[in-house]
C-alpha cells in the first residue's frame, strides 16, 4: 500500500524512505480502537488521512484530550514508548483513517539520526500544550453554551462537514459533563437559532 509522500514533506526524504520501508501502513475503519489504556506501546501512529480521537476514561466517563489530524502523531504514545510505560490514554478513529505505524524499536536511532523527526514530536508537544491552555481558559471563562457551540464547530471543521452526528451522551463524555446538561444546552442553542437538530444530526446555522 502506497502513501502520498507530500503529507510528510516536512521530513527529510531519507527519513520518509526509512518510514516507508520499516513501518506498517494500515487502513482503519471509523470507530476502531487502536490503543487501549494500560497497553504497552509497540508502534507510534502518524495519521496520513482521517482523524483519531485521543481520550482518557474516569469512572466510566470519557474525557477528550485531543484529535490527531493528518501529518500529526500522538505525544502521549510517544512518551509511553520512550519510557516503556503503559499507555495512559485510549485512541479511536473518528473517521476511516490511513495510519503509518512506526515501530518503537527504531525510535532511538531515528531521533539521533534525523533532527527533523525530533521536531515532529516537539511540535506536537507545543500544539497540545497550547490546546491545554485554551481548554483551561474555556473552563474558567466560558459558560457551557459557548463551550458546546465551539466544540461542535471544531468537530465540523475537523471532519470537513457542516454538521456532526453524535448522541448527547457522546458529546457529554467528550466535554466531561452529564447528558442532561448537553440536552438542555442544545435546546437553548436551538432557541437562539445557533444550531438545529434533526435525527441525531447537529448543524450550526448561525455564528456565535
Amino acid at each position: 500500500m502506497e502513501f502520498d509522500k507530500n503529507i510528510l514533506s516536512f521530513l527529510k526524504p531519507k527519513l520518509i524512505e526509512e518510514l516507508k520501508n520499516k513501518s506498517l501502513l494500515k487502513e482503519f475503519s471509523k470507530g476502531t480502537e487502536i490503543l487501549r489504556e494500560a497497553q504497552y506501546v509497540k508502534v507510534i501512529p502518524i495519521v496520513l488521512n482521517g482523524l483519531v480521537k485521543v481520550y482518557s476514561r474516569f469512572d466510566e466517563k470519557e474525557l477528550l484530550l485531543y484529535y490527531i489530524e493528518p501529518a500529526q502523531s500522538c505525544v502521549m504514545t510517544f512518551y509511553a514508548a520512550l519510557k516503556n510505560t503503559p499507555s495512559k490514554v485510549f485512541a479511536t478513529t473518528e473517521e476511516d483513517s490511513k495510519i503509518l505505524l512506526v515501530p518503537v524499536d527504531h525510535l532511538p536511532l531515528w531521533l539521533k539520526k534525523y533532527p527533523d523527526f525530533n521536531e515532529l514530536f516537539f511540535n506536537q508537544f507545543n500544539l497540545r500544550y497550547s490546546e491545554l491552555l485554551d481548554t483551561i481558559g474555556h473552563l474558567l471563562l466560558d459558560k457551557m453554551d459557548k463551550r458546546l457551540y465551539d466544540h461542535i464547530k471544531k468537530k465540523t471543521e475537523l471532519t470537513n462537514s457542516n454538521s456532526i452526528k453524535m448522541s448527547h451522551s457522546q458529546i457529554a463524555n467528550e466535554l466531561g459533563t452529564a447528558r442532561e446538561v448537553i440536552t438542555r444546552v442544545l435546546k437553548k442553542l436551538e432557541t437562539e437559532e445557533k444550531v438545529v437538530q434533526n435525527s441525531g444530526e447537529i448543524k450550526i446555522i448561525n455564528a456565535w
